[in-house]
């Protein structure tokens, strides 16, 4: 116990440490002194400096915690749901309904109507977060009701990996269709960024994943009864459809979120999983569902800063980076993992 205590709390420590880098570190040098004095509410800096801070790190910082914590939870649901370590947030269309939300109003409405409706500022922004919550969630009331129509969680992993299909297709004929600017506008989204959330959106959208988060933790007694198996689960009084789409709908949901607000951020649901596991040495989701969490968030906040390192100008697609940082990670502990099982 004390060994689960002490990495918890290395966790969490490794997530101050790297919050307050994103803070100190970027493409402009800021002395620490003056990152204090205006954290403090202090005077004196100049107001570049304060916006950079107080307008853009913060907000950055905050949405990649989050953001970092809810996919990871996210990818061990579909994991645990399906019995399947190749899982992950996306793993049902839900991402790719998200897409194809944001899709309609960057291509479609420009070729409808000459001027894609991302263009236009602050309503743009709101519009393609509306369509992407509006996308994934259909894409996942879809899957709630098939779940329930379904037996096997193959069948129903098929049946999202389709869902997904058509929404690339649709997605392909939208940008045949479409200008070349809004073509790379779309693109430009895809490539997933902590940067797009700020002012009263970063508030909503911590607000949202601060709720959305702890419910999901109410859900770990279900997850360790489906670990188990449906046969032994439902001898111990579990109702294993209702059950599946409840976890189902709870990573759907945070998917759908943090697509909405950030972009279709990849790897991190697919990847922190294993890593959790690998660090706490357990399959207990009491363990597992917070050390998930922490490791999510502590992977974001790393990706973010390599994202905007000093030396880039502006900065490197998230997705970019998350795949580099934690492919050779993953990697490394299924090594490990299966030479401990040798040695055994």
């Amino acid at each position: 116990m004390n060994r689960v205590l002490t990495r918890m709390l290395l966790l969490i420590l490794s997530i101050a440490v790297l919050f307050v880098l994103n803070l100190l570190l970027g493409t402009v040098a800021i002395p620490v002194a003056d990152v204090c004095r205006i954290l403090l509410g202090g005077g004196g800096e100049p107001e570049i400096w304060r916006n950079i801070i107080l307008s853009s790190r913060v907000p950055q910082a905050l949405t990649a915690l989050m953001a970092g914590g809810g996919l990871a939870v996210s990818g061990l649901q579909m994991q645990t749901v399906f019995r399947n370590p190749l899982a992950g947030p996306s793993v049902l269309g839900i991402s790719n309904g998200a897409s194809l939300g944001v899709a309609f109003v960057v291509l479609l409405s420009g070729s409808l109507g000459g001027v894609a409706l991302s263009r236009l500022g602050y309503i743009g922004d709101a519009a393609m977060s509306i369509a992407a919550i509006a996308g994934a969630l259909a894409v996942m009331s879809l899957i709630v009701f098939v779940s329930t129509r379904v037996k096997g969680n193959v069948t129903l992993l098929i049946i999202g990996v389709m869902i997904g299909y058509l929404a690339n297709a649709v997605i392909g004929v939208l940008k045949f269709f479409s200008a070349e600017e809004d073509i790379k506008a779309y693109v430009v989204w895809g490539l997933g960024s902590f940067a797009r959330v700020s002012g009263d959106q970063m508030m909503l959208f911590v607000a949202l994943m601060a709720i959305l988060l702890p419910v999901s933790m109410l859900l770990v007694k279900t997850m360790n009864l489906l670990l188990l198996g449906n046969e032994y689960a439902r001898n111990l009084g579990l109702g294993i459809k209702r059950s599946r789409m409840l976890v189902i709908a709870c990573s759907g949901i945070l998917v759908a979120i943090v697509t909405a607000y950030c972009g279709p951020v990849m790897f991190i649901g697919l990847a922190v999983p294993h890593l959790a596991r690998a660090i706490f040495r357990s399959s207990d989701h009491r363990l597992l569902m917070p050390g998930t969490m922490l490791a999510g968030a502590a992977l974001a906040l790393l990706c973010n800063l390599l994202a905007r390192l000093p030396g880039f100008e502006g900065a490197l697609p998230v997705n970019s980076v998350t795949a580099l940082v934690g492919a050779p990670v993953i990697v490394a502990v299924l090594f490990k993992r299966r030479k401990e099982d040798s040695a055994e």
